[in-house]
């Protein structure tokens, strides 16, 4: 299963992703809305400075508890722009 977090503010979303494809549709999904309104704005006081650092984590949930398997730092959403940290377009061939 894949979740995807945010790094910065250490915000686990709690929605689970049966696929990496569907995590980073999500996010893709995320790319398209403002930085700076919900539910991309960062929650810190400093929110103008600061954005999000997505990444998806992949645990294996057939052991309790769950391992990580691997973590792909994936978006960076900010006032700057976005900027995606991983090629996944091989998912999309």
């Amino acid at each position: 299963m894949f979740y995807i977090e945010d790094e910065w503010h250490c915000e686990l979303e709690p929605k689970a992703y049966a696929s990496l494809k569907d995590a980073v549709d999500e996010l893709k999904n995320k790319a398209l809305l403002d930085w700076d309104k919900p539910p991309i704005v960062a929650p810190c006081s400093s929110w103008r400075t600061c954005g999000r650092q997505y990444a998806i984590i992949e645990y294996d949930d057939t052991v309790t508890p769950y391992v990580q398997k691997q973590r792909l730092y994936a978006l960076e959403i900010d006032a700057k722009g976005q900027r995606w940290l991983t090629d996944f377009e091989y998912l999309y061939q």
